[in-house]
């Protein structure tokens, strides 16, 4: 059987190019600062993302749970938006490691958070009543919105927001190299608008593992004591980040392929009935989209399509995300449409 899996863009093997860099890697023991390739890194994403400084981590959970470890004490309050990653998928870390409180105001379609929202949560200073509010947290591309791209514009009306209140702004950007390339800007200018940015390489850049978080050289700093507190400090990690430096180095720029391969899949189904997409939201990599048949739910659908070697994965019991990636071709896309044009006609009625 075939298989096309559209589950997520964390299922690409590395390239080639990563494998050798990984067993030619100069090595070092980082604990002590002392991995060549590991510092390489960090300097590279930091220079980047417009930063002072660095950090690699194993993790995209990891790292926006040492950087809100870093600027939210314990009893401190975490704003971001109800469709967050952060609030949904990260096991709660924040709460149960950092003992903050998450206040959550509504994500918009397009994963923008309404700054009049984001005002209105911040906690009035000095009354004891209150958890004091510690820093507001973005999301860009967005995951439970379909991957919804933040503009720069919309970026800077939290930071304003931000600003008059004197709170950082810390950016979960897994995909904020997806952003920028839907954007046609560079990632420094999305990092601008936000003090701190936890990225992925492990997700459309495609190496094995790993994640960095980037801010100013003495919030790095205490960030890496707050990695060491949760057990993130690695050895000999410039193994791995290796494969991190090349998919920084050659792995940008192919995010377009995702892009128009994840809009030809949108297309494609939207000329399929029993599907509804709505394809204003197909914006970057991620596709969400429904079923007009009222007879099946979606995660009976997914399992349809999962068993006829199209992995996708229900997001809710009425919608399903597909993830393009390194290893789709377009091929791989006209094979998935046609297995969801069969499954649609002949999935049983739950």
């Amino acid at each position: 059987m075939r298989i096309v899996d559209l589950r997520s863009d964390t299922v690409t093997l590395p390239t080639p190019a990563m494998r050798r860099a990984m067993y030619e890697a100069e090595l070092g023991d980082d604990v002590y600062g002392e991995d060549p390739t590991v510092n390489r890194l960090e300097e590279a994403v930091a220079e980047r993302l417009g930063k002072e400084a660095g950090l690699f981590v194993v993790s995209g959970t990891m790292g926006n749970l040492v950087s809100l470890l870093t600027h939210c004490p314990r009893g401190g309050e975490v704003i971001l938006g109800d469709q967050a990653h952060i609030f949904y998928y990260e096991a709660g870390g924040i709460s149960a490691l950092g003992g903050a409180h998450v206040h959550t105001v509504p994500n918009r379609p397009d994963g923008m958070i309404d700054p009049a929202d984001v005002e209105g949560a911040i906690r009035a200073p000095g009354n004891v009543h209150f958890p004091r509010t510690s820093v507001i947290c973005l999301e860009n591309t967005h995951n439970r919105c379909g991957g919804a791209v933040l503009s720069v514009a919309q970026m800077a009306e939290i930071k304003g927001v931000a600003e008059r209140h004197g709170l950082p702004v810390h950016l979960d950007g897994a995909r904020i190299w997806n952003a920028a390339v839907a954007l046609g800007v560079s990632p420094r200018e999305i990092a601008d608008q936000v003090d701190t940015v936890q990225t992925c390489f492990s997700k459309g850049l495609a190496a094995p593992v790993g994640s960095a978080i980037v801010g100013s050289r003495a919030f790095i700093a205490e960030a890496r004591r707050n990695r060491k507190i949760v057990g993130g400090g690695m050895r000999q990690a410039g193994v791995l980040a290796a494969a991190a430096l090349v998919a920084l180095e050659e792995m940008v720029d192919r995010l377009a392929e995702d892009h128009d391969n994840a809009r030809t899949f949108a297309e494609g189904l939207a000329q399929i009935p029993g599907y509804d997409v709505d394809l204003a939201s197909v914006q970057s990599n991620i596709i969400r989209f429904g079923l007009t048949r009222t007879d099946v739910t979606a995660p009976r659908v997914a399992a349809a399509l999962t068993a006829e070697g199209v992995k996708v994965n229900a997001s809710d019991a009425a919608h399903i995300r597909a993830v393009t990636h390194y290893g789709i071709e377009r091929g791989d896309i006209e094979h998935a449409l046609a297995v969801a044009a069969r499954v649609i006609e002949s999935v049983a009625v739950a």
